[in-house]
């Protein structure tokens, strides 16, 4: 493939960006500094230890994208739509290089937090199946005073549509002259609108929505809604290790 194709797709900016990149000579490739953005590398190489380097710094290869963005609320979670935003609109990519990403699961439209963005599918299905018992844990102020009575409903299962999987709902703070409550409750399926219906069940309303963690991936701090950023390679291996694990259980 390009090599600025390459760059662009492990995250270095668009293929203009890396286009600049390469031409100011911060590509080396096995010692040899590059100045054509539009120069080969296999991808056998690359799995097979080809060494390129960006300023000096290795860039490790990887068969798939991964990438922790913060959803804003306001926005779909889509990869496209003709009247509102989506989430990949924040992504400073080229349509050619959009075109197999997609977000995993869905967060609302008046949700915000993690949300990963890959073209990894079976990643991707993984996380996302019931049958893997992959937390998703977000944080919620809710209308109403959140009681321990709620604690053991939401630990043996809601009636709604459907009867909900035991979920760990934990009591953050209470304030009784707002008749608000901060929560954290954690799920391990992701049906539509399940959190504000979970608490519509035991006569509560949500105010605020935010996903914090899904399996071992765990929102970033010094990321501000919109922003986005690039897996590590330990957060991949955290996330891929996280089906593999939960599935024993």
């Amino acid at each position: 493939m390009r090599l600025d194709k390459y760059l662009a797709g492990q995250g270095f900016g668009t293929r203009s960006e890396v286009k600049k990149l390469i031409k100011s000579g911060a590509v080396c490739v096995n010692g040899d500094t590059i100045r054509d953005a539009g120069s080969h590398v296999g991808e056998s190489e690359l799995k097979n230890g080809l060494e390129v380097l960006v300023q000096g710094k290795e860039v490790s290869y990887r068969a798939h994208r991964y990438y922790m963005f913060y959803k804003p609320a306001g926005c779909l979670t889509a990869t496209e739509d003709a009247k509102e935003k989506t989430v990949m609109d924040y992504l400073p990519f080229s349509a050619s290089e959009k075109r197999k990403l997609f977000p995993v699961g869905r967060l609302d439209f008046d949700t915000e937090g993690l949300l990963l963005i890959t073209d990894d599918g079976e990643t991707a299905h993984r996380l996302l199946s019931p049958q893997k018992h992959v937390d998703k844990c977000y944080f919620a102020v809710v209308e109403g005073i959140v009681t321990e009575e709620d604690v053991e409903k939401f630990a043996g299962g809601l009636e709604l549509s459907f009867r909900t999987m035991p979920a760990k709902l934990e009591i953050l703070e209470t304030d009784a002259e707002k008749n608000e409550s901060r929560i954290e409750v954690t799920i391990q399926e992701g049906k539509y609108h399940q959190v504000k219906r979970m608490f519509g069940a035991v006569g509560k309303k949500v105010l605020y929505l935010k996903r914090i963690r899904m399996g071992n991936l765990r929102l970033d701090k010094a990321l501000k809604p919109g922003e986005f950023r690039e897996l590590s390679e330990d957060e991949v291996n955290h996330l891929t290790s996280t089906f593999t694990d939960a599935s024993k259980n």
